[in-house]
């Protein structure tokens, strides 16, 4: 008898920017079945400018999310340029990117974002399914500590990235957003659920503040692994250890578990402290150099990334490392 062959896992990627790019580029290479699920709070460049003025929800980082999906062949590497294509002129169309034009114009189309998404998605002949966290612009406020102590409030994404000073905790407004259905079904349904890569406070942590969201990745019995950056972000997170995210990530989210952490050894000065800290919130750490050896080396190699991630789901794939049945 020839033996049943293993089903495809279904994976949820959540985050936005290049470093859920990065998860998405890895993850093609291995399962069909990708769903990303993008935030949708930046208010900068050309999204910041189309979001500004047709009310929309940012189009960019959805945008970079097809992109990264698109194949490897000449269909889809052609598209993935043309998508990320930024115009050059003295006029309105300087910098926009062509993707966010066409996808601003196929909500407009059908006037439904998903629809709008899918038809982007049959275009490229993307390997999966991009969703937006939620169905209305959302903004980030950060309460963030000066140098003296002080705690003062910053508002938008693009400032709270580029603050000087600590960032103490996020918010966003609204409080209770529209969040996308298709979403939220996603995660209650993936067989894993990846965090990160990405911009810590304005790209990953932001979906838990998102209330269905939060419950969502709190109650799903999917595997929940997170993807450490490899170095600080100016700004944003200065002066970050390893260890240091994933204390943010407890404190502000005391009964969130993980299963797995994947760190880059070349990138962990203290691998004691990280296991420690990884144990408290549930998970283990898969040490592994999954950073590119050439230039840019901050960024995560696909391959590599892609290579982690078959393991660490062979490795108890029929069921999450954690017993969440109470």
């Amino acid at each position: 008898m020839n033996p049943v062959p293993k089903r495809a896992l279904d994976v949820v990627a959540l985050g936005g920017g290049h470093g859920l790019s990065a998860t998405l580029q890895a993850l093609r290479r291995i399962t069909p079945h990708i769903t990303a699920i993008v935030g949708v709070s930046d208010d900068g460049g050309s999204s910041g400018r189309l979001r500004e003025q047709f009310g929309i929800v940012p189009p960019g980082d959805l945008r970079m999310a097809l992109a990264a999906l698109c194949g490897d062949d000449n269909w889809g590497s052609t598209w993935a340029r043309v998508l990320q294509h930024r115009f050059k002129s003295d006029g309105d169309l300087n910098e926009h990117a062509l993707g966010n034009l066409l996808i601003t114009a196929l909500w407009e189309e059908t006037g439904d974002l998903v629809e709008g998404l899918e038809w982007v998605a049959k275009l490229l002949d993307a390997r999966g399914t991009v969703l937006p966290l939620c169905l209305e612009p959302l903004e980030i406020v950060a309460q963030v500590k000066n140098s003296a102590g002080a705690l003062s409030e910053v508002t938008g994404q693009v400032r709270v990235a580029t603050t000087k000073d600590e960032i103490v905790s996020v918010r966003l407004k609204p409080e209770n957003p529209a969040v996308c259905p298709q979403a939220i079904n996603a995660v209650m349904h993936a067989d894993a659920v990846i965090l990160g890569p990405g911009s810590w406070f304005t790209s990953v942590l932001t979906h838990f503040e998102v209330p269905e969201m939060k419950k969502a990745l709190n109650q799903t019995t999917a595997k929940r692994i997170l993807v450490l950056n490899l170095i600080p972000q100016q700004g944003e997170t200065d002066n970050y250890t390893p260890e240091n995210y994933l204390e943010v990530l407890a404190g502000q989210n005391p009964d969130f578990e993980l299963d797995v952490v994947i760190a880059d050894p070349r990138h962990v000065a203290n691998q004691s402290r990280l296991l420690e800290v990884a144990a408290d919130l549930g998970a283990q750490v898969e040490l592994a150099e999954v950073g590119r050896t050439q230039a840019p080396t901050e960024q995560h190699d696909p391959d590599r990334l892609a290579y982690t991630f078959e393991r660490v789901f062979l490795n108890g794939r029929n069921g999450h490392g954690n017993d969440r049945s109470s």
